[in-house]
């Protein structure tokens, strides 16, 4: 059992499917806090969440949610984001009078939006959940921007495919748990931590030259300043690597350096598959 934020036909959805199974069961929420929450509570043994996106970038909350929580990533996997706008059978764009999805997909589709300056745009919370609502309670003049699968779920006409302004539009997400799985880490080649560093000339510099020594290869860095210590920062780092004695020794050399550092998970890097 897995919790997801949305519901069926939703991306978190679609990603459940690809990092455990088809008929994977899940439970559906409406917040990325409620996703977190489910697993904390024991209702689920692991959640999916997004951590970034190719165009918008890094969610920064779920990060935090994870490094708050004391969770483990165990997998990552790749979407390739396709929107769709979609409403009820029997009307045509010029018919819609509103369009409602979660803001990150109202911003990925902003130009093709702006071509149809009638449209009232409306925040949501998730995708899906705005298609299987329109679904359900037969609104006309309203317009979901979701995926095919959710479409073909809830039995809307697409209006417009893949509507997103940059084509190639990717979103990670990730399997967290409570705990690390006791895989082989032999199989392992990816991983993500945190740490921290005073706002000193050199500091991160040293970092990433131990990590240069031990090839390991740096595949995303994020900062985050430490609201309640001014001018220390928290860095969130991705790092992938061939030999995993030699991330080892990165990490056991990194842990002397920087201050409060944390595994936040050892995966197999989905690129590679």
């Amino acid at each position: 059992m897995v919790s997801i934020q949305g519901v069926t036909g939703s991306f978190h959805h679609i990603a459940a499917m690809k990092l455990i199974s088809d008929t994977v069961s899940f439970v559906p929420c409406l917040s990325f806090d409620d996703t977190i929450e489910t697993l904390l509570k024991g209702e689920v043994e692991a959640a999916i969440v997004a951590l970034e996106n190719s165009i918008a970038g890094s969610i920064l909350p779920n990060y935090a949610l994870i490094d708050t929580n004391d969770l483990q990533i165990t997998s990552e996997c790749y979407i390739d984001v396709q929107h769709n706008l979609m409403a009820l059978p029997g009307q045509d764009i010029s018919q819609i009078k509103e369009v409602q999805s979660h803001p990150m997909a109202i911003l990925q589709c902003k130009s093709y939006l702006k071509r149809h300056p009638h449209i009232k745009l409306v925040e949501a919370k998730d995708t899906a959940e705005v298609a299987r609502r329109i679904s359900e309670e037969q609104t006309m003049g309203v317009a979901a921007i979701a995926s095919v699968e959710a479409a073909h779920q809830f039995g809307l006409n697409i209006l417009g495919q893949s509507i997103q302004t940059i084509k190639h539009n990717e979103t990670r997400f990730v399997l967290v748990k409570k705990k690390r799985d006791s895989n082989d880490m032999g199989l392992c080649n990816k991983a993500s931590f945190k740490f921290e560093l005073h706002h000193k000339r050199g500091s991160l510099a040293s970092i990433l030259n131990v990590m240069s020594d031990c090839n390991l290869n740096l595949t995303k860095i994020q900062s985050l300043p430490k609201i309640h210590t001014p001018w220390k920062y928290a860095f969130f780092v991705d790092v992938t690597f061939d030999q995993f004695e030699e991330y080892q020794k990165a990490v056991e050399i990194i842990t002397i350096m920087a201050e409060n550092f944390k595994i936040l998970g050892v995966y197999k890097n989905a690129k590679n598959d």
